[in-house]
Parts: C-alpha cells; structure tokens; sequence
C-alpha cells in the first residue's frame, strides 16, 4: 500500500523554523523530494534528494532549508530556517516520479 503522510506544518513567524516530515512505504524511496505551492500560484520544486547524489535545491530556499531522510525509517524530512512570508504554502512530499502526500500547510505570519 502506497502511503505519503506528511507532518509538522503549522503557523511560525517570519525568521522562525518547522521541520516537516514524510512518512512513506510502499514506494521506492530511492528519489524522493518536498514540493511546495503559495497561495494561486502552481506547484514548485523546493529540494530533491536521489540515491547517493548531493540534494539539489530551489534557488529560493539555498541556504535556508535542508532535506534529509532515514532510511531506515523511511522518513523524509525538510528543515526549513529563517522562514519567510513568501514561504506559506502548502508543502508536499513526492515519492519521484508519481506519488504525491495530501499537503501539509505552512504559514508564515506576524
């Protein structure tokens, strides 16, 4: 059974951190990646890791966010840093190329 469960959203203020979770089976959970999508706008790469190549991230969030996973666990995780107003979203995670989680909704606000 397939299964993608994102955790750990939630409201935080500008400058602030949350680190999101991703619980998976079912898949190969060789290339993973986190997805995100503002408000009226189309989903975006935030980072992906695959195999044993470095991660690649969205130039908006170098520096600031950090993927990462356990493999023994299957968990896949995203630390997000010095949050920004324009990071609200909701953020997914993706088993590559075709399974997606339900969303978990960040909001970054005063």
């Amino acid at each position: 059974q397939v299964r993608l469960v994102e955790t750990g959203g939630g409201l935080v203020q500008p400058g602030g951190s949350l680190r999101l979770s991703c619980e998976v089976s079912g898949i190969d959970f060789n290339a993973m990646a986190w997805y995100r999508q503002p408000p009226g706008k189309e989903r975006e790469l935030v980072a992906r890791i695959s195999g044993i190549e470095a991660p690649e991230y969205a130039d908006f969030v170098k520096g600031r966010f950090t993927i990462s996973r356990d493999y023994i666990n299957h968990m896949l995780y995203l630390q997000m840093n010095s949050l920004e107003y324009e990071d609200t979203a909701v953020y997914y995670c993706h088993g590559i190329p075709r399974y997606w989680g339900q969303g978990t909704q960040v909001s970054v606000s005063s």
